[in-house]
C-alpha cells in the first residue's frame, strides 16, 4: 500500500498480475513538470501520473477555515434517499493585509469573507485563527505577517 497517496489508491484498482510490467515512460509529462520516480515501484509513478490527469490536484476547501464538502442525502417527497454532497460556497479573493502592504488571493467561503471583515481584516483574522484549519498558503502568510509585526515591535 502507497500510504502518501491518500485516497487515490481506493479509487484506483491494482492488477498485481501488470504492476511489473508498467512503462512509467509511456506517459508523457503533466504541464511541463516531470513524473516523480521516488517511492518504493513503479506503480506509484503510474498512479500519481493518473491522478493529475483526472485533476485531483485542487481541494474544494476553504483556505481560512477549513470548510469542506460534507455529504448528505437528497430526500423526495416519497422519502427516497439518494447520497449527494453539500459543497462550500468558495469564491475567489484578493485580500489586503495591512501588514505586508500588499494583496494576497486565496480561495475562502463567504462566510470566511464576512469573518475576516467582522474581525477587522486579513492580518487581526490570521492572528485569531488555529494553525489546523489554515491551509499551507495562508499558514505562510500568517507567520509573514507575525514577523514583520515582531520587528516593528523591535524597533
Amino acid at each position: 500500500m502507497l500510504p502518501h497517496l491518500g485516497p487515490i489508491m481506493a479509487s484506483a484498482p491494482v492488477r498485481h498480475d501488470l504492476v511489473g510490467s508498467l512503462d512509467v515512460a509511456a506517459f508523457p509529462p503533466l504541464y511541463g513538470r516531470q513524473i516523480p520516480r521516488s517511492g518504493n515501484s513503479i506503480l506509484s509513478s503510474a498512479v500519481l501520473c493518473w491522478a493529475n490527469a483526472k485533476g485531483f490536484a485542487m481541494a474544494r476547501r476553504c483556505d481560512l477555515t477549513g470548510k469542506g464538502a460534507q455529504v448528505g442525502h437528497t430526500v423526495s417527497h416519497s422519502n427516497r434517499k439518494a447520497k449527494r454532497r453539500f459543497m462550500p460556497n468558495l469564491v475567489n479573493v484578493t485580500l489586503i493585509s495591512d501588514t505586508l502592504e500588499r494583496s494576497v488571493r486565496l480561495r475562502i467561503s463567504t462566510h470566511a469573507l464576512k469573518s475576516v471583515d467582522h474581525r477587522g481584516g486579513l492580518d487581526a483574522f490570521l492572528a485569531k485563527a488555529s494553525d489546523d484549519e489554515l491551509s499551507p498558503k495562508a499558514l505562510e502568510i500568517k507567520r509573514q505577517v507575525a514577523k514583520k509585526r515582531s520587528e516593528a515591535t523591535a524597533v
